[in-house]
């Protein structure tokens, strides 16, 4: 890790290069699989918790590259998304889901109120918390950030095939999104699309508009087929294909919206 990028850890959120001043904010809120002792694994197998059910495989490490490569901050949950899912709303059902996919989560059936209050307070708040606060010494120090969230997904979904490769979603602010996708003819041998696997119709905006479209940055949700991380260096190549997407988008991004600062 380049010696300007500062680490700072907690039990449930990871933060590398808060001070880092390029014009990207990097989340990744799928980044582990790590469930706290105090919920006795949930109830789960050994191949239920390594399994894309309890974390998004390669996300963080694609994260890490990213961030090294431009420079950036990086906020990643490091609590597995069946403790919470830090890319949903409390009230959400799938921020703490009984089931994932083929799935059963026995350690979140019938949580009762102050079970769901505990998991918001002591993960979902915490990262919240700190992305708030990059966020907000961006701000106060007049840099332009656009919000980058890293994801991976299975490549099989209820026994159908996904042929997307690398999925660019975005809710209701497409500029980073357009941006990204009018870039793609640069990696032919990828197949590559707009609000494919998920979109905001599925719940998984979450972060882009909590902290992206509230706070009026730029931002992009990035989901890659998890079968292209299967190792390091699968996964540093993945985050030099997305570079190749975002360098340009950034820079289109951020100029455009120093131009509307400045109108």
């Amino acid at each position: 890790m380049p010696s300007d990028l500062h680490r700072n850890e907690s039990d449930v959120v990871e933060v590398i290069g808060a001070r880092a001043v390029s014009p990207a904010l990097i989340l990744c809120e799928h980044a582990s699989n790590h469930i706290p002792a105090r919920y006795d694994g949930l109830g789960l197998d050994d191949a239920a918790r390594a399994s894309h059910a309890a974390w998004d495989p390669g996300a963080r490490t694609v994260a890490v590259h990213l961030a090294e490569a431009l420079h950036a901050p990086m906020v990643a949950a490091r609590v597995s998304r069946l403790v919470y899912d830090c890319n949903r709303p409390p009230e959400a059902a799938s921020a703490m889901p009984e089931r994932s996919e083929q799935i059963e989560v026995p350690g979140n059936r019938g949580l009762n109120e102050a079970q769901r209050a505990e998991r918001v307070a002591s993960v979902y708040e915490p990262f919240c918390a700190r992305v708030t606060e990059v966020i907000a010494a961006r701000k106060a120090a007049g840099l332009a950030t656009a919000l980058i969230t890293i994801h991976s997904f299975t490549p099989v979904w209820f026994g159908a095939q996904r042929d997307c490769e690398i999925g660019i979603l975005h809710d209701n602010d497409t500029r980073l999104a357009d941006a990204m996708l009018a870039e793609a003819h640069h990696l032919p041998h990828r197949v590559i699309r707009r609000n494919d696997p998920y979109g905001p119709q599925d719940g998984v905006t979450h972060s882009l508009k909590l902290h992206g479209l509230a706070h009026g940055l730029p931002n992009v949700m990035i989901e890659i087929r998890n079968d292209l991380l299967t190792d390091a260096r699968a996964q540093a190549q993945m985050a030099e294909e997305i570079l190749t997407l975002l360098r340009p988008a950034l820079a289109v991004c951020v100029k455009t919206a120093e131009g509307s600062t400045h109108a």
